[in-house]
């Protein structure tokens, strides 16, 4: 599941799906300047909603590491027996 999610996140793929949508809407006669501000627009979206989610897996992998250090840490301390 976790490979799908990574797959469906590609901006490659989002730009690609555009391209193909904009191709597919221009062959089928609609408004060029409109299929070129959707298509532009879409991949805005994605690109940016992509970049939000990655952020914040690499933030949340920041903290449980940090989280693990702090344990550690802990867990030295309070081991040491006292003289």
């Amino acid at each position: 599941m976790r490979e799908v999610l990574r797959k469906l996140s590609s901006r490659k793929l989002w730009t690609a799906l555009a391209g193909i949508a904009a191709g597919l809407a221009l062959a089928f006669g609609l408004d060029q300047e409109a299929v070129a501000s959707t298509a532009g627009a879409v991949v805005s979206v994605i690109s940016v909603v992509t970049y939000i989610v990655t952020e914040g897996r690499i933030d949340a992998a920041a903290v449980k590491t940090a989280i693990e250090d702090v344990q550690e840490a802990v867990e030295e301390v309070t081991s040491i027996e006292p003289d």
